[in-house]
């Protein structure tokens, strides 16, 4: 046997050699690990109860000393738990749970971040967790211990996926070990994957599958947000800022789910609502002081916030199986809080210049706040479309809050806002939809002026208005 190991015990390390001709115990791992990688191998191995020989293997070696024979052993067992009952029964019976646990939560891996061999034993416990709820709450067991808050600390994405991937295994479908995870007690799990996948990404998709869960269709929304609230470790962070980049984080997360998946969501009332409050509470970044430079995200926290509830808000509005909640939404008084965002900001460019360029106005007066981002004023025009749709109560709420004649402003090209245009016709024209009163306004109003725009005067044009008719006329001014 070979001399590196001496500080293992012989019967340990017989079970390796008693049936293979090498005189290296990392040789013979690479060999089993090949073996394993098919599932006639896993059974074969499973006969020859090679898991509890390699646990026990793993308990004797210590690191950094040996950490490479360790990293190798705990692939092997990871192979042999992919899949094969009577290797992951076998796990759990020899204690591997609190074994693996104790070697991936030692302060010397945690400290020094060796990412490789924590990253093997959350694999191992992760195919360990796809054998069944029996499985599962033995794992989570161990999860739930606060040790685990440290392996989650390990800023890596290759850690982060796979204890992801365990969490969503056990709360997928246990509500109690969901609740247990949104508990105070082990929140701050939750909140540390989260600064984790803010600070290096994400390569799967297990952190948006749990945040799914427990954020969108669960109430739990708002007890994590609320814990996003101070950056982590950063004491310097701007004080005028009221959310971080990490509620930013997970607000756009929660927007990419839901603008993919809303047909496939279930949606919780609880978490629409805590969202209102949010958009509620942003009102103060629309005091903006210069011109957007793009759209979502951008360099502040506070205004990515408001954007990705926006974005939330016009996805679910357009989901026709969304009744109930649009109709919670609406009783909360969302018209009137998008009428207000709209009716402070400045009007598009292109009535901006009818304005300024009118008889005895003056350039300087004061016209309304900036978008905050590229894309906000259609954000606000495309919800209130689809709050219209086939509404006559919302239809009628804008009529009476003057809304229609700020919704027909919409209906023009805007750099600052991409397709402002279509979303400002989509929304019009679910106001008129069934709705007679609503069009008897739209036919009573009269062109009040025009404007002289380059492209026609290129073309030797200009807009008249017919003063018997109030309609807009071409006038051809080469002739």
């Amino acid at each position: 046997m070979a001399a590196e190991m001496d500080a293992v015990p012989e019967n340990i390390l017989q079970p390796f050699f008693a049936s293979a001709n090498s005189s290296s115990i990392d040789k013979l791992l690479e060999n089993y690990i090949a073996l394993a990688r098919t599932s006639d191998g896993r059974s074969d191995l499973a006969s020859a109860d090679m898991l509890t020989a390699t646990l026990q293997l793993c308990q004797s070696l210590s690191c950094p000393a040996y950490g490479g024979t360790l990293l190798l052993a705990l692939k092997l067992i990871r192979n042999l738990c992919a899949g094969e009952p009577r290797n992951q029964n076998s796990f759990i019976e020899q204690n591997g749970v609190d074994i693996v646990s104790d070697i991936i939560s030692s302060n010397e891996l945690v400290k020094d971040s060796n990412y490789g061999i924590i990253r093997m034993g959350l694999q191992v416990l992760a195919n360990v967790s796809l054998a069944g709820e029996e499985h599962q709450i033995v794992i989570w067991n161990r999860i739930y211990s606060l040790e685990f808050v440290e392996i989650a600390k390990v800023r890596r994405k290759e850690t982060c996926d796979p204890l992801c991937m365990i969490i969503y295994a056990c709360i997928e479908e246990n509500h109690k070990l969901l609740d247990q995870l949104c508990s105070d007690h082990a929140l701050p799990l939750l909140v540390e994957i989260v600064h984790t996948a803010l600070a290096v990404g994400f390569g799967e998709d297990w952190l948006r599958l749990i945040l799914t869960k427990t954020c969108i269709e669960e109430s739990y929304f708002t007890p994590l947000f609320s814990k996003l609230l101070h950056e982590n470790g950063d004491s310097s962070f701007s004080q005028m800022q009221t959310c971080t980049q990490a509620q930013s984080f997970l607000l756009s997360i929660l927007s990419e789910m839901i603008n993919e998946q809303i047909e496939h969501i279930t949606l919780s009332k609880v978490f629409t609502i805590d969202v209102f409050k949010i958009l509620e509470t942003t009102l103060g970044v629309l005091n903006c002081a210069s011109r957007p430079k793009s759209g979502l995200p951008t360099s502040s926290p506070d205004i990515n916030v408001l954007g990705y509830s926006l974005c939330i808000f016009r996805d679910i509005c357009a989901f026709e199986g969304n009744v109930d909640i649009i109709g919670s939404l609406l009783s909360l008084g969302l018209i009137q809080l998008l009428l207000d965002f709209l009716n402070d900001l400045e009007p598009p460019a292109i009535i901006r210049k009818t304005l300024k360029n009118a008889e005895n106005q003056d350039s300087a007066t004061y016209l309304g706040k900036l978008c905050p981002y590229k894309g906000f004023r259609s954000d606000i025009v495309a919800i209130i479309g689809n709050c219209a749709y086939r509404r006559k109560l919302v239809q009628d709420e804008i009529r009476d809050k003057n809304g229609i004649l700020l919704m027909l402003q919409q209906c023009v090209t805007d750099d600052e806002n991409p397709f402002l245009r279509e979303w400002g016709i989509w929304g019009v024209r679910n106001l008129l939809e069934g709705n007679l009163e609503n069009q008897k306004v739209v036919s009573e109003l009269e062109v009040q002026g025009s404007v002289d725009l380059p492209e026609l005067t290129t073309l030797g044009l200009r807009v008249d208005v017919d003063q018997q008719t109030r309609r807009a006329k071409l006038v051809n001014t080469t002739s």
